[in-house]
């Protein structure tokens, strides 16, 4: 740490060299860069905060958003109005079959799920206490998408639903084959009842084909001093555009049978 940096630490800021300064976000958008992606699916998009974001970092791609909720779905609605390549989908949930499903508002909004809060989360945030419930109806991803992409489309999948991922990824079934990542958020410690143990996820994202590419700080507790949620980011590097791939990849790739992809969903 240089003097300036010391002096600066201070006062309360941290000095980083420009061309080592690295943002999470930044390194999200480099990602997708590199894998030439070309639409976005924004599970979970609550009132269109990931898609501002990716915005910000210069994704211009399309972003097709979905959000079950009524009062986020109208200010998503609002925000991506402007946006020519940001599409809204009707109001919906996603899970691995169609019906009707209930969703427990949170007072934060961000925090609203289809499953139930557990002690853990009432206790360390208050804050994030129901104070509503609504009906949507549920449907499956693979399902609903297909009027949405077309067959050229280099396709990310991104997941905050508040604890029921393994859902919607059950419901993606069919469309999994097509993803080149997958963005979704994982507890190391659960704060809704009955959600997937984050290593069951690593392990079965996996086994479907994908790596993990880069881990994203999400819910950290001051309360407990622990991380509760991080986001993974899983790609396919088979789904890297050729140019992109580096040579000694190739020839690895050329020499070495694949074993069969385990199926996710199903």
């Amino acid at each position: 740490m240089t003097p300036l940096q010391r002096l600066a630490r201070r006062f309360g800021y941290d000095l980083t060299p420009s061309k080592k300064a690295k943002p999470p976000n930044a390194q999200l958008a480099a990602v997708l860069a590199r894998f030439a992606i070309s639409c976005v699916l924004d599970v979970g998009a609550n009132r269109g905060q990931y898609g501002a974001m990716l915005r910000a970092w210069g994704y211009r791609g399309r972003i097709v958003s979905f959000e079950p909720l009524a009062d986020a779905h109208g200010a998503l609605a609002r925000r991506a109005r402007a946006d020519r390549s940001w599409q809204v989908a009707p109001r919906m949930a996603l899970g691995g079959q169609d019906g009707e499903v209930e969703i427990a508002v949170s007072a934060e909004s961000d925090m609203s799920s289809i499953l139930p809060q557990n002690a853990l989360l009432k206790e360390v945030s208050p804050s994030s206490a129901v104070i509503g419930r609504e009906t949507v109806p549920l449907r499956r991803l693979d399902g609903v998408v297909g009027s949405y992409l077309t067959s050229e489309d280099r396709v990310f999948l991104k997941i905050d639903t508040q604890g029921y991922e393994a859902r919607v990824l059950a419901g993606a079934g069919g469309l999994i084959e097509r993803l080149s990542g997958i963005q979704l958020e994982m507890s190391l410690l659960p704060i809704y009842e009955g959600e997937q143990e984050f290593r069951t996820t690593f392990d079965q994202l996996v086994a479907a084909g994908f790596e993990p590419y880069l881990l994203l700080s999400g819910y950290f507790e001051r309360k407990l001093a622990r991380q509760l949620q991080v986001d993974g980011v899983f790609m396919r590097s088979s789904a890297l555009p050729a140019d992109a791939r580096p040579a000694a990849d190739d020839r690895r790739r050329g020499a070495v049978r694949r074993r069969p992809r385990a199926r996710v969903g199903r």
